[in-house]
Formats: C-alpha cells, sequence, structure tokens
C-alpha cells in the first residue's frame, strides 16, 4: 500500500498566496516616506546638537595650542607681573586636583550609602524625603553651595576663611545629589533574581548587596562617579568664594588661599589686556588671554581624560556574558 501525497491546492487559494507574497514584497510608498523624513530630521538633530560641541573644541584647541608646553604646566605664577613672557598653571592644576580629591572623598561614600538605602531599604516617609532633598540638590546653583560652605566655615574660623577644605566642600555639596542619581539608577538595573537568590542561599542582606549588588553594578558606579567629578571641576563661583587665589604652590588643603583652574581662567581673562611702552620689546600684551586659553585647554583635556577613564573602567568591570 503507497501513501499518495495531496495535491497542491489550486484555484483561490493559490491566488490568495501568490498576493500576499506580491504584497510583503511591495515597498509601501507612504511608509518608505515617512521613514526617509524620519532620517533626515534625526540627522539634523544630530549635526545641530554636534554644532557647538565641535566649535566650542575647536576654539579652545586653536587659541589655547599656542602657549601650551613645558614650562607653561611646570611653573606657577610667583613672581610673574605685567606683559612678562612667563608664568604658568602647575599651582593651579595642584589645586584642582587636590580639592577635587578631597570633594570625591567625602562625597562617594555619603552619595553611595544614600544610593543603597534607598534602593535596598528605602520605603515610607523618609525614603521620599531623602529623594525630594535629592531633586532639590540637584537643581541648586553653584554659588549658593559656595555660600553654604563659607557660612558654615565662618561660624568655627571666622570671617575671611579661604582654605581648600572649603571649597572641597562646597563642590562635594554639587557632587553627592549626581552621585547619589547615578548610582541609584545604576543599582536598579541590577536583577532581583540575583539577590533572591543569594538570600536564598542564607547569606545576609547586607553581604548581599557587597559581594552581589555593588560587584554586578561596580562598571555602572564607577561611570557616575567620573562623570560627577567632570561635572564639578570647572566649578568657578564656589571656589571663588572659599579658596580665593594665590600666586604659589599650596599643597595644604587645611591651611591658606590655593589656585584652581576655572580660577585662574577667571582671573587671568578679567585681567585683560597689558598696557605696554614702545621700548619694552619683552612686553606681551595678551599674555593673559594666551594663559586664560592655554589653562582653558587644559582643564578640557582633563575632563576628556576622566570619562576616558570613566569609559575604560565600564568597559574592564562590566560583568561578561559567557
Amino acid at each position: 500500500m503507497t501513501a499518495t501525497t495531496p495535491a497542491a491546492p489550486a484555484g483561490p487559494a493559490a491566488d490568495g498566496s501568490a498576493t500576499l507574497r506580491e504584497l510583503l514584497q511591495t515597498t509601501d510608498r507612504r511608509r518608505r516616506r515617512t521613514d526617509v523624513v524620519m532620517r533626515v530630521l534625526v540627522t539634523a538633530a544630530f549635526l545641530l546638537a554636534m554644532l557647538p560641541l565641535v566649535s566650542l573644541t575647536w576654539t579652545v584647541v586653536s587659541r589655547g595650542i599656542g602657549r601650551m608646553n613645558a614650562d607653561f604646566l611646570l611653573y606657577s605664577m610667583r613672581g610673574v607681573y605685567g606683559g612678562m613672557d612667563a608664568g604658568g598653571i602647575y599651582h593651579a592644576i595642584v589645586g584642582t586636583l587636590l580639592i577635587t580629591l578631597f570633594a570625591t572623598l567625602i562625597s562617594v561614600p555619603i552619595g553611595l550609602l544614600a544610593a543603597i538605602y534607598l534602593v535596598e531599604y528605602g520605603r515610607g516617609a523618609l525614603a521620599r524625603l531623602i529623594t525630594f532633598l535629592v531633586d532639590v540638590m540637584t537643581g541648586i546653583p553653584s554659588i549658593v553651595a559656595g555660600l553654604f560652605a563659607y557660612a558654615l566655615f565662618a561660624l568655627i574660623f571666622g570671617p575671611g576663611v579661604r582654605m581648600g577644605l572649603v571649597g572641597s566642600v562646597a563642590l562635594s555639596v554639587l557632587m553627592i545629589p549626581v552621585v547619589i542619581r547615578s548610582s541609584e539608577e545604576m543599582l536598579r538595573l541590577v536583577p532581583n533574581e540575583l539577590r533572591e537568590a543569594s538570600l536564598a542561599l542564607g547569606v545576609p542582606r547586607w553581604l548581599t548587596i557587597i559581594k552581589v549588588v555593588l560587584r554586578t553594578s561596580v562598571a555602572g558606579l564607577t561611570t557616575g562617579v567620573m562623570l560627577a567629578i567632570a561635572r564639578v571641576i570647572g566649578e568657578t563661583a564656589p571656589l571663588l568664594l572659599t579658596v580665593g587665589v594665590v600666586d604659589s604652590i599650596n599643597t595644604n588643603l587645611f591651611d591658606g588661599r590655593m589656585m584652581t583652574l576655572p580660577v585662574y581662567v577667571y582671573r587671568q581673562y578679567a585681567q585683560g589686556l597689558v598696557p605696554c611702552s614702545a621700548d619694552d620689546l619683552a612686553c606681551v600684551p595678551d599674555i593673559t588671554l594666551q594663559r586664560a586659553w592655554a589653562a582653558a585647554l587644559t582643564l578640557f583635556l582633563i575632563v576628556m581624560l576622566l570619562n576616558l577613564v570613566g569609559r575604560l573602567v565600564n568597559r574592564w568591570f562590566a560583568p561578561k556574558a559567557r
């Protein structure tokens, strides 16, 4: 007994399949036009958004690269006056790095612990209050943060206090909400199944947070901290109020004024052109503007370096998919 293959349907069914195949292979002209229009709009928006960034980069690099050399990076402004073709930003680089580093040491533990509380333990009115205060602090003007830090230390040391520690506290006020927000988002991305599996094995909650949650999100947390540092390292107003200006190198955060790169840029640019006599050939009229643009380029490179480090850390410590 042999099996027979049923014959293919003919008639209206075959015509319907051919029509469906033809419709699937044909491009709808209306959808195609809509797709082209959306592509043009998205590309135009991207180019428009990139225009200020490219223009800013070109302006800073073209005006600052001429003054950038080893002497400019390795010497301070001590003993430099008038239109002398000398002086550098070494004291400003040291001040910027020390003040920002101490602000990071203050902000990261507070911000990270607050984010852990909000994600892992926060319930009820207290969590909502903390979230509301973080939202308010995110939009606080930088000059207000500087006034707060100055008023706080003026109560302890008296009016007129100027030192790097006050600047670090002012920057930490701006940095803490950024760290909390970024860390909170990263911690919420950790799947609950990982927490539940660890708790089901009898691991305490605090150890689950350290070994599982933080380990899984360490790349995102590090990137958030780097972005927070890049956010505050260019602040000028709070440092102008709390740290002041100085022409010499000061590595002590707890004593005396310090110079930072944003304040250095502002101070040099505010001095304007230097009056030079006709017989003084060594005087450079626009030396202050040259120093300002070169210092701005240095600050720009530091921010780019921090962003690059953040991306590298994200790539190295991100959980590998097997």
